[in-house]
């Protein structure tokens, strides 16, 4: 066991070496096909070491929880970990048997949910044997949780216990308040509290399970020394359990971010010694076609840290804030663009006109020559950095794949960064951002 455990060290340490000598690694070509059970895969083939990294993406994330049971699609989630069944000649195992299992393979698996989907994820070496079988414990975990009521009601409680502390905090109502303005009624601004989580039952777990994580509804990403044929005998492996679908019919449409119509300010007094800004909008869906072109104005705006138009004017030249930045959250809708900073209560209003001044010019006139050749070199320069590891690789075609884009994205993404024109950057902030019609949320000061 110990030489076993310290063979995956030392394999994990060779892919990280390996990874940062090989600036080919981005070219490696995407194979996509879809297996006869409707699943959709999307392979990288990466034979320089002995490992494999999946992941499997279902269309089961947060906006698909039921009205006033926020909260269930991560508790579904969570539950893969806490046991499975027992099957035939296979005991039942607990959580902790099932750490133990994993130590024993020196494998890792995990499982989770965001806004739009919930997450299974595996990493192993690829000798077969032991690939195989753990493989069929991820398909355990994915499929036949056993669903401990005691374990959930556990776990309720100490996420129910995290949520009224995290209340406390300033960013948090700040956050909140920011969702609910720039969301709506949308699933996105719907945020999990203790009432919503009193409500979710061992039942209601099992039957989102049952509606969403089909063998036909997968994505299935992988990144590591497997062929084709080796990928599709593992993907077959990892969703064997789930119940065959004879139809797979589409599930239900989710609405789409109502744009707004009027600025929104909310001011809440908050006893703090900073006050938490946030000012924005709904954004863009991720597989928009401007993206390239925001993420790189973006980048200029606020997203560039300390060479950033934000950090110039708010915190170089007034002092406002020690740090400044502004971001979009693309998902399957329309997430938040945010511009975010903290302040002195009694600079609050200071800060909030001068990012609303810079924001406005900046889609007003986009920028400069020499800040888009900047941000160009500084995108161009890290784009080995996105990469450099089985884990980076396989999110980005975990992205590609969730998101429908093209196989060479990843070949293409310098290519079409070094395109980009001031004029770009200038149409498509000009298409995405209004800031006339922005939510502005200050928490903090006095009543």
């Amino acid at each position: 066991m110990i030489k076993f455990k310290k063979f995956a060290a030392s394999a994990l340490l060779a892919s990280t070496c390996a990874l940062l000598a090989s600036p080919a690694w981005a070219l490696l070509p995407i194979q996509q096909w879809t297996e006869a059970n409707g699943a959709r895969v999307w392979l990288v083939e990466s034979p320089v070491i002995p490992m494999v990294d999946v992941q499997i993406d279902f269309d089961a994330g947060s906006r698909r929880d039921p009205a006033g049971q926020s909260g269930l699609a991560s508790a579904t989630a969570s539950m893969a970990s806490k046991g499975v069944k027992a099957q035939g000649a296979e005991p039942a195992l607990d959580e902790n048997a099932l750490g133990e299992a994993w130590a024993d393979l020196g494998a890792s698996f995990g499982a989770g949910a965001d806004n739009d989907a919930t997450h299974y994820s595996l990493r192993s070496l690829t000798d077969p044997p032991l690939l195989d079988k753990a493989a069929r414990l991820a398909a355990r975990q994915i499929a036949e949780p056993s669903w401990p009521a005691d374990i959930w009601e556990r776990d309720r409680a100490r996420w129910s216990a995290s949520i009224k502390e995290s209340n406390t905090r300033p960013a948090t109502v700040a956050e909140n308040a920011f969702g609910a303005a720039v969301y709506g009624s949308h699933p996105y601004g719907v945020r999990t509290t203790e009432e919503t989580l009193s409500r979710i039952t061992v039942p209601d777990m099992q039957a989102f399970h049952a509606s969403a994580i089909e063998a036909c509804r997968a994505k299935v990403s992988i990144v590591g020394a497997v062929t084709r044929a080796q990928a599709q005998t593992l993907v077959a492996t990892l969703l064997s359990r789930l119940p065959a679908s004879a139809s797979c019919a589409p599930l239900p449409a989710v609405g789409e971010i109502a744009a707004l119509t009027a600025p929104v300010e909310k001011t809440i007094p908050f006893a703090s010694a900073q006050a938490h800004v946030l000012i924005g909008q709904p954004g863009f869906p991720r597989r928009d076609p401007d993206f390239i072109a925001l993420l790189v104005g973006n980048h200029i705006l606020g997203g560039g840290g300390f060479v950033s138009r934000l950090t110039n004017e708010v915190r170089e030249k007034r002092g406002l804030s020690y740090s400044v930045y502004s971001y979009f959250a693309g998902g399957l809708h329309s997430g938040a663009f945010t511009i975010g900073l903290q302040t002195r209560p009694d600079q609050a209003a200071q800060a909030v006109k001068v990012s609303r001044d810079v924001l406005a010019r900046f889609v007003a006139d986009g920028p400069t020559a020499a800040e888009l050749r900047a941000a160009k070199d500084n995108l161009i320069g890290g784009f080995a950095l996105r990469i450099d590891s089985n884990k980076k690789l396989l999110g980005n075609v975990a992205n590609i794949a969730w998101n429908d884009l093209p196989l060479d994205y990843l070949d293409r993404w310098t290519e079409r960064v070094d395109a980009l024109t001031v004029a770009d950057i200038r149409a498509a902030m000009q298409r995405k951002l209004q800031p006339e019609r922005m939510v502005t949320v200050v928490v903090g000061g006095k009543p």
